[in-house]
């Protein structure tokens, strides 16, 4: 008869000591946690020193834990925050856009209401206006210096009248069609008007250098008396212009006078008014007193 292949666990004592032994360790260590967990129940102090030092023996796991946590924590942040800042950037952006175009219609609206007052202190200039009308072209490149208004014979307008913006001069009528006139600017070579400086009595004439400024000529030479920033106005002399009306600013004295910028820019100016043609009260009287004459002549016969 052969022998069994295995014996039972029985029939050997080492593995019953073993076995036995795993019981013994098993129910002793059942029995003393029993007893440290009743302990710690009654007096909760008792262990305190051991639960320090198992703290203080797993401080360096946990700041490590704690740093790589934090670590991964600030790049997760990271990496959302830089994905929130291209959708807040885009809407900055579009922000930004809007503000520009709501600053850029309130430009407009100011420019729109600057240009309207200007329109209404020409309407409101002192003497009838003959015509209030747009500048509708300009010869800016040829040699010579025009500038074309919408205003015409039909308007009442006539050859010689006086064109001024709510700034000051800008020419005098030169020409006049049905419906259109053509100016001849302050800047033309062709030319002149007698001016004085605002606040005394110096008079000189204003001559047209085709270039967008004029030369000043005092009548009186010698000492010249004219400095930069000096005002001229219209002087009356000769008729056409009323005196007192701005025509330039002086900007370089000569010799004999100087070099002055236009104040009524014909390039920046959208409406002019279109004046009667002034005359001296002296002129008048002179053109009325020879009829007068007549008068009393022909009653006297």
């Amino acid at each position: 008869m052969a022998p069994p292949s295995s014996r039972r666990s029985g029939h050997s004592r080492r593995a019953q000591y073993s076995r036995f032994t795993s019981y013994l360790v098993a129910s002793i260590g059942a029995v003393i946690g029993a007893a440290l967990l009743g302990l710690s129940l009654w007096q909760p102090t008792t262990f305190s020193e051991l639960r320090g030092l198992a703290g203080d023996a797993t401080e360096p796991v946990g700041q490590t834990t704690s740093a790589t946590r934090s670590g991964s924590g600030g790049v997760i942040d990271t990496v959302a925050a830089y994905f929130r800042a291209g959708s807040q950037n885009a809407a900055l952006r579009e922000e930004l856009q809007i503000a520009r175009i709501r600053l850029a219609e309130a430009a407009a609206t100011d420019e729109e209401n600057q240009r309207l007052k200007e329109l209404l202190r020409l309407g409101e200039s002192d003497g009838e206006a003959v015509a209030v009308t747009r500048i509708t072209g300009s010869s800016a490149s040829s040699a010579r210096r025009f500038a074309y208004i919408g205003a015409g014979r039909s308007d009442g307008v006539t050859v010689g009248m006086p064109v001024r913006s709510a700034r000051g001069v800008v020419g005098r009528v030169l020409e006049v069609a049905s419906s259109t006139s053509r100016v001849l600017l302050l800047t033309d070579s062709e030319s002149v008007l007698p001016v004085r400086r605002a606040g005394d009595d110096i008079v000189a004439f204003a001559e047209g250098r085709g270039d967008g400024f004029v030369r000043i000529r005092l009548i009186n030479l010698g000492i010249n008396p004219l400095e930069p920033g000096d005002l001229f106005v219209t002087s009356g002399a000769g008729g056409y212009y009323r005196p007192g009306v701005a025509v330039a600013i002086l900007e370089e004295t000569r010799p004999d006078g100087g070099i002055a910028r236009i104040i009524a820019d014909p390039a920046a100016t959208q409406f002019v008014r279109v004046e009667p043609i002034w005359l001296p009260e002296s002129v008048n009287a002179a053109s009325q007193s020879p009829n007068s004459a007549l008068s009393d002549g022909g009653e006297d016969n």
